[in-house]
């Protein structure tokens, strides 16, 4: 869902509204080049139907007898909802005629290009990782250097470059465009990656050196150790 059918929202919203702008174009490539990437990346690691993602189990036991809605919420509901979210700014682009704010349209539209094709160096170096690496051993090269989550910091900045494109168009809607891309930065910084770093210290001790030496979310030149 959450790589898939973005594109086909987009489609659909734009072949039913009749909008022909350029940046009806500018928004198509950049959400179908971040799909298609997120897209191979899964079926890259998918290692068949008996996988499931490591959190998914681990909000299912803690819940207890509330499993059902632990399965429900976090897992299915929550995302859909946010996937919607960050969508809204595209409706808005895509159905409404008239002319947009253009130098801003242009800054959304280099934001999404560098957010995907910094997703796509960071899934490349982290399979390269993953295939070579020794027990134990921590991912701190390349751009997992200058930030411990480049991948999570690519995904948020590709729903700002769409709030970015909504927001060229209804300026006055700035407030609730923006919305979809705060909470998406909220769930990265609030959940996945908490959860994704208490792990990493459970089976890797040495990852409270890459702590130490290497910034959380944003990419910048590392500590010295």
């Amino acid at each position: 869902f959450w790589s898939v059918v973005p594109p086909l929202l987009l489609f659909y919203w734009w072949s039913q509204c009749g909008v022909h702008q350029p940046r009806c174009w500018l928004i198509a490539v950049v959400v179908v080049l971040w799909a298609v990437r997120l897209t191979a990346n899964w079926i890259y690691a998918f290692p068949g139907l008996h996988h499931e993602d490591w959190r998914y189990p681990m909000f299912r036991e803690r819940a207890g007898r509330w499993e059902f809605f632990a399965d429900l919420f976090p897992i299915h509901l929550i995302p859909t909802l946010l996937v919607f979210a960050g969508m809204l700014p595209v409706y808005v682009a895509v159905t409404r005629p008239g002319d947009d704010v253009g130098w801003l349209t242009d800054v959304a539209f280099v934001v999404g290009l560098a957010a995907v094709t910094l997703e796509l160096v960071a899934d490349v170096q982290l399979h390269r990782f993953v295939r070579d690496r020794r027990p134990g051993e921590v991912m701190d090269r390349g751009l997992w250097s200058w930030s411990r989550h480049p991948n999570y910091f690519g995904e948020f900045s590709f729903w700002v470059s769409l709030a970015l494109f909504g927001i060229a168009v209804a300026p006055r809607d700035a407030w609730w465009l923006s919305l979809g891309a705060l909470a998406m930065l909220g769930m990265f910084l609030g959940g996945s990656i908490p959860m994704m770093e208490t792990r990493s210290l459970e089976r890797r001790p040495d990852y409270q050196a890459v702590i130490d030496r290497v910034p959380r979310f944003v990419p910048r030149p590392p500590r010295r150790a």
